[in-house]
């Protein structure tokens, strides 16, 4: 009897030829891009430092593309962006200690994101590891410990021999269920050491499936078929499991309202009857929530923002479905299922096959819309929205836009329609500035056919100013709106309203339109009346593009305080 396991593929005579004759000046720098290419990698980011060398060296005889940045936490958010948009696992080469910490907040930004990133850093040599010899430079005591309590998995190579395995379980870690960032690191003298291993060809690293216990789906099905008042909490997860097709589906047989997180931006219609769109800030949102007797979580934890700061308290039964089996029943008891969006969402269709009627659905979905648009019109907020507004008519439906930590984005998180999945996103995960600029350069690479927004404040711009150099090395379609109100605006308006005056938020910036065009960027100054034209203007011209608006916004009133 023959069991699969024990089928060998055999090589072929030429396979065999090739293996034994392998091209002479190869190092451990050439496995290290061979095993890259043959996982199906095809575009690299990163920057190069001393110890690193032989990766960077052996990209020169790769067809692997190399997109350099300037400082390496921005190499990460485009690694980051990349691997958002195109599911891929996205290679990131690093040097060691500085070039390598530096990195840490874009990582960590994945991490909270399940944002698929491959980290390769290069190590003192061998002789500088475990206690030996001291005094390399960029030397780390343990330069593992700072990115195990960040990355997903971390692997440590210290033989040429050793890099395709650790690099191809690096990648299948990365792309497993939930997505995230993994750490490789090489000593510099196994980078450069001569080999004469045969080249790396096809590599198998076949992510793991993460499907659903059979007896918990019917459980929750049974659940939802009986509910009177169910709802649908829809996550991050939906997003990057390509599941919308399938929420879609479920609430439609359900009746069943659904409101998306701010990581689950376009999981499901904006205008859909049965949306109540992404008002998570909202305590008419909230109220809704906590009222449905079975509520269903799928792909998100109910951190902080979409637990209304930790203020919802659902009290009918509720149902999460979490890759991430540390997200998993964390905030709230559930009846928790620890499995992939997709799939889980499937065995629930394979199970629920008659549509459940509730006329009263859609017209509950529209009072609460209804109550947060009143709310909203009674405060002075007429420019926010109009801004808002003006980035949502110049922006093309299939582009894709990255937000970082500013007063617009935090408008957008709750007010912006993405139109479709997987075409908005921010640095809500953890929470740190300076991600759009060079996520939307990633997403750029990825995809070079759309035009790519970036939306930041003035003090989250003077973090990726570097930038602009990459995008007009590359002539990337990037567009990068920065809202210049002088500082740190929504920290200036916490200050504010927290202590009565605000401290260290003031900042002195650049002429953000004459810096731009000092890296042959074209620049333009606007206004809230001329932004949507101006901002049109600037994603249909090829190239990067800096669009400024100078305006000072103000955040909507909190409701989760009562």
């Amino acid at each position: 009897m023959t069991h699969d396991h024990d089928l060998v593929l055999r090589p072929t005579a030429a396979q065999t030829q090739a293996a034994l004759n392998p091209p002479p000046g190869r190092t451990g720098g050439d496995l290290v891009v061979e095993t890259l290419a043959g996982l199906g990698a095809t575009t690299v980011f990163g920057l190069p430092g001393q110890h690193a060398l032989g990766m960077f060296d052996a990209l020169r005889r790769s067809d692997l593309a190399y997109v350099g940045l300037r400082v390496e936490n921005n190499a990460g958010f485009a690694a980051d962006a990349y691997g958002r948009v195109t599911g891929e696992a996205a290679p990131l080469l690093l040097s060691t200690g500085p070039g390598a910490l530096t990195s840490l907040a874009a990582l960590q930004e994945a991490a909270a994101a399940s944002a698929p990133v491959l980290a390769i850093s290069s190590q003192v040599p061998r002789a500088g590891l475990g206690g030996g010899r001291h005094g390399y430079l960029h030397e780390l005591p343990d330069q593992q410990a700072s990115f195990r309590g960040v990355v997903k998995s971390v692997h440590t190579v210290r033989t040429p021999s050793q890099i395709p395995s650790a690099i191809a379980g690096a990648w299948e870690s990365a792309l497993t269920a939930p997505h995230g960032p993994v750490w490789v690191e090489i000593p510099q003298d196994v980078l450069l050491a001569a080999t004469d291993l045969p080249v790396v060809t096809a590599v198998d690293a076949a992510p793991h499936d993460l499907p659903p216990r059979p007896e918990l789906t019917a459980v929750a099905a049974d659940l939802l078929a009986r509910a009177e008042r169910p709802a649908i909490i829809a996550g991050g997860g939906v997003v990057r499991a390509d599941a919308s097709g399938k929420l879609r589906q479920l609430a439609e047989r359900l009746d069943a309202p659904v409101v998306t997180t701010f990581g689950g931006k376009g999981a499901f219609p904006w205008n859909h009857p049965l949306s109540l769109q992404s008002w998570l800030e909202d305590r008419h949102t909230t109220d809704f929530l906590e009222d449905a007797d079975v509520l269903l979580v799928v792909g998100s934890g109910l951190g902080e923002l979409s637990s209304n700061y930790h203020t919802f308290a659902p009290r009918g039964r509720v149902i999460q479905i979490e890759a991430d089996l540390g997200k998993l029943e964390s905030n709230h008891s559930a009846l928790g299922i620890h499995a992939d969006a997709r799939l889980a969402l499937s065995a629930l269709l394979e199970t629920l096959t008659e549509k459940r009627q509730d006329a009263t659905a859609a017209e509950r979905v529209r009072t609460v819309l209804g109550l947060v648009r009143e709310r909203i019109d009674a405060q002075d907020l007429a420019l926010e929205q109009r801004v808002l507004a003006a980035v949502r008519e110049a922006l093309p439906d299939r582009s894709p836009s990255f937000w970082d930590m500013t007063i617009l984005a935090y408008w957008a998180w709750s007010a912006f329609d993405a139109r479709r999945p997987n075409t908005m996103h921010s640095a809500q995960g953890a929470g740190g500035l300076g991600y759009a600029f060079p996520a939307a350069i990633g997403a750029a690479v990825a995809d070079p056919t759309q035009p790519v927004l970036a939306v930041s404040g003035d003090g989250g711009a003077l973090y990726s100013i570097a930038e602009l150099a990459t995008a007009r090395q590359h002539d990337l379609n990037v567009t990068w709106l920065i809202v210049d109100d002088g500082g740190y605006g929504i920290l200036r308006e916490y200050m504010t309203d927290t202590f009565g005056q605000a401290t260290a938020t003031e900042l002195t910036r650049p002429d953000y339109v004459a810096l731009a065009e000092s890296f042959g960027v074209p620049g333009v100054r606007t206004t809230a009346d001329t932004l949507a034209d101006d901002l049109a203007k600037a994603l249909a011209a090829p190239g990067p593009s800096v669009v400024v608006l100078p305006a000072l916004l103000r955040m909507f009133a909190p409701t989760h305080l009562g």
